[in-house]
């Protein structure tokens, strides 16, 4: 293992724990906190500038790591916008077009450094040079995986641990591949979350804000290009499964609010653990279930990456139809939104009457 890269690893976990506290009375100071309301699960004022914290862990790594030495300017350029935008928002709640006009800058500061899906491979139809697509196809990779970051902060320990699942998924793959460069950066930032999560698993003292979810979902976009810049079939879906409750509770949100004629942007208190909740679960039991399904996506994913192309199409198969059961029984998209159960209802019937 490189020794290095855990250094840096330690190095992050311990200034996040040392600097956290100031963090707290500083975003009290400058009035960064998150006042709670009819569909928020906090029932009093919060701190929310805990990402900058995460940074700052990540910063120290940065160097302790030597991570400086390599070509990785485009992306520190990148975070650092990432996290400025963040922070406006944790201190001036920022409008939706804004922040994704901030989201836009900081894929195309990437994508000018030179970091692109440069290949596509088809299984059982061939590789393609994508070409001019993969300014667009990076790009919503990028902005696509730091909103559903964001969108699934919605319990006390619930971004950060998914993230850190999904980064130590990444950094086992890298290490498996003796990536350095990603594995040392995974390295880095898992022990600013780790650290981090001190303060923030429940009940929290602060939330990691705009600015840590922004942060957290940009580098992991960042890390699953680097380990998988040629796109195949299943370099495109093991980053995806990584990622696997966020990016589902994302694409079921939207499924809900085209279904229910409501704007993408609309907030709701339908979310993953907002069903759980309301299923009686408690809050720290949730986000541990949370986590179950996190580490389960985590571990399919690395057996995928090991996995011949056929072997991979029927666990992503089983995979896929899971998720649409536990989404209709827990009515994440509606309480009526059920097709699958209907059908299985329908046969059972039918069977029941022949028999």
């Amino acid at each position: 293992m490189n020794t290095q890269a855990v250094l840096a690893f330690f190095a992050s976990l311990i200034t996040v724990i040392v600097v956290t506290p100031f963090v707290i009375k500083f975003a009290v100071k400058i009035g960064a906190v998150d006042r709670p309301n009819e569909r928020k699960v906090h029932t009093r004022i919060m701190p929310r500038l805990g990402g900058l914290a995460i940074f700052i862990g990540v910063a120290v790594g940065y160097f302790v790591g030597g991570v400086y030495n390599q070509q990785v300017t485009g992306i520190t350029v990148g975070a650092i916008i990432i996290v400025i935008v963040g922070m406006l928002d944790d201190l001036y709640e920022l409008s939706p077009k804004i922040k994704f006009c901030g989201q836009l800058l900081t894929a195309l500061v990437v994508v000018a450094s030179g970091l692109k899906v440069d290949i596509l491979t088809i299984p059982f139809v061939g590789t393609f040079d994508v070409g001019l697509w993969s300014y667009p196809i990076t790009i919503f990779w990028i902005v696509g995986i730091t909103n559903a970051i964001n969108l699934i902060d919605g319990l006390d320990g619930l971004s950060a641990g998914i993230s850190a699942i999904g980064i130590a998924t990444i950094a086992t793959m890298a290490g498996m591949a003796d990536k350095m460069l990603i594995f040392t950066l995974a390295l880095i930032i898992l022990g600013s979350v780790i650290g981090f999560l001190f303060y923030n698993f429940h009940p929290a003292k602060i939330f990691m804000g705009d600015t840590g979810a922004l942060f957290l979902g940009y580098m992991i976009s960042v890390l699953a290009l680097l380990g998988f810049k040629n796109v195949t079939f299943i370099s495109f879906v093991v980053p995806v499964l990584i990622l696997g409750v966020p990016i589902s509770d994302t694409f079921f949100a939207i499924i809900r609010r085209i279904v229910k004629k409501q704007p993408l942007s609309a907030p709701d208190k339908s979310h993953l653990h907002h069903c759980l909740l309301r299923l009686g679960y408690s809050h720290r039991q949730t986000v541990l279930i949370i986590y179950g399904m996190s580490a389960l996506f985590g571990l399919i994913a690395v057996i995928l990456s090991q996995a011949a192309v056929w072997v991979s199409m029927i666990i992503l198969a089983i995979v896929l139809l899971a998720l649409e059961l536990v989404a209709e029984k827990i009515g994440l998209v509606d309480s009526n939104y059920r097709p699958i159960l209907k059908i299985v209802r329908v046969i059972r019937y039918a069977n029941g009457k022949q028999n």
